[in-house]
């Protein structure tokens, strides 16, 4: 298979590396405009596939369908807000393309190229990585395993093994993805209704793994993305929330309160500024660390009227075999699993998010012998 990786960074070295290790892969091209990160990349990858590398951007446009045409598969660890572009330009590529998604606009309009992509015989998969993605993927196995399944409620949250810093956080992915999720809303079902409810909002205690101790959750935007809509009708019930640490969520609640995440410019010292892009230039380095030993947690629990179904559980650690931190690993994998899928054709052509793919057992084996801790309990 011959697989088109944009994006060289943290979670696109975690997908091009399981693809080179499980994706039957002849050939990985990689594509970044950070020269230093497609050295690391090609580095880690070389004992493994042949490597291609091109130091440039490819966001839209002419030169994206030029690179994507000689490739089974495409998938995209670029920021969210190129994936409308490079989903439309994988349709004129005929090539079928994923992404981690993460910004459920975005993913409305790779949806809308449905009609296309049928006609084009290529499959688009936004939201493959974590929450969206895993976390949807494992809602919709469990809601086809509980008779009378009436409600679906997700936590997932990545984190330092222990608090730390100012905000008892380190920065796990893109600064811009973070506050993306932070702000706006969040999509909600209630009571058979699709609900907006502000990003950040309805704080609540959460008994988390006994290694995490007591954790926070509240709700974020995007985590969801098309899950609620897909199970209306269906369920009740469905809600995302993020998990972090106690104390997290009332310091970043003050900071968008006071606008230090809005995107307004304002004047300051005599200039325009956009208040999101100064806190991203001050914070990121703060929250950024070389090497952090992490942990990512994800619970979906789905329940009938009398609180009666199952739970799937993942608590999964920095690999320090690999290098890849959990959020990589968590991210990263469950991308490569779906590309693969893509490149053998497995999926019908047209445009769809995974909780729509019909992902079963057979899936969670092929994650489960990745190595991604993902268990599953009855509640009674």
């Amino acid at each position: 298979m011959r697989y088109l990786v944009l994006g060289a960074g943290r979670q696109g070295q975690a997908i091009a590396w399981d693809l080179a290790r499980n994706g039957e892969a002849k050939r990985i091209t990689l594509v970044d405009a950070d020269e230093h990160a497609l050295a690391r990349a090609a580095r880690r990858l070389a004992r493994h596939v042949k490597v291609k590398t091109f130091a440039r951007e490819i966001e839209r446009g002419r030169d994206a369908v030029k690179r994507m045409r000689g490739h089974d598969a495409v998938v995209s660890a670029l920021p969210y807000r190129y994936n409308a572009a490079l989903a439309k330009a994988a349709v004129k590529a005929g090539v079928s393309f994923c992404d981690l998604g993460g910004n459920t606009a975005v993913v409305e309009k790779e949806l809308a190229l449905d009609a296309k992509a049928r006609t084009a015989g290529v499959t688009i998969v936004p939201d493959c990585g974590l929450a969206p993605g895993l976390a949807n993927e494992l809602a919709a196995i469990a809601v086809n395993e509980v008779e009378g399944a009436q409600h679906v409620r997700v936590l997932c949250g990545g984190l330092p093994l222990r608090p730390e810093g100012p905000l008892g956080y380190s920065l796990l992915f893109s600064m811009e993805g973070l506050t993306n999720e932070y702000t706006g809303e969040a999509v909600v079902l209630r009571n058979g209704r699709v609900r907006r409810v502000e990003a950040f909002t309805e704080c609540e205690p959460v008994d988390g793994p006994r290694s995490l101790g007591p954790l926070e959750a509240f709700h974020t935007s995007g985590g969801s993305s098309t899950a609620p809509r897909t199970f209306r009708g269906r369920l009740k019930t469905y809600e995302y929330k993020t998990v972090r640490y106690p104390g997290h969520f009332e310091k970043v609640r003050a900071m968008i309160e006071l606008g230090l995440l809005g995107l307004e410019p304002v004047r300051a010292g005599g200039k325009k500024v956009v208040p999101r892009e100064l806190f991203h230039a001050v914070a990121e380095p703060r929250l950024t660390k070389h090497k952090v030993k992490d942990v990512a947690f994800l619970r979906v629990d789905c329940t009938d009227g009398q609180g009666c179904g199952v739970r799937y559980q993942m608590l999964q650690a920095f690999d320090a075999r690999t290098g890849f931190t959990a959020m990589e690993q968590t991210t990263g994998y469950p991308a490569a699993v779906i590309a693969h899928a893509l490149a053998r054709g497995e999926l019908e052509p047209g445009a769809r998010t995974p909780e729509r793919c019909g992902f079963g057992q057979a899936h969670l084996k092929e994650l489960r012998r990745r190595g991604l801790q993902i268990r599953r309990y009855s509640l009674r």
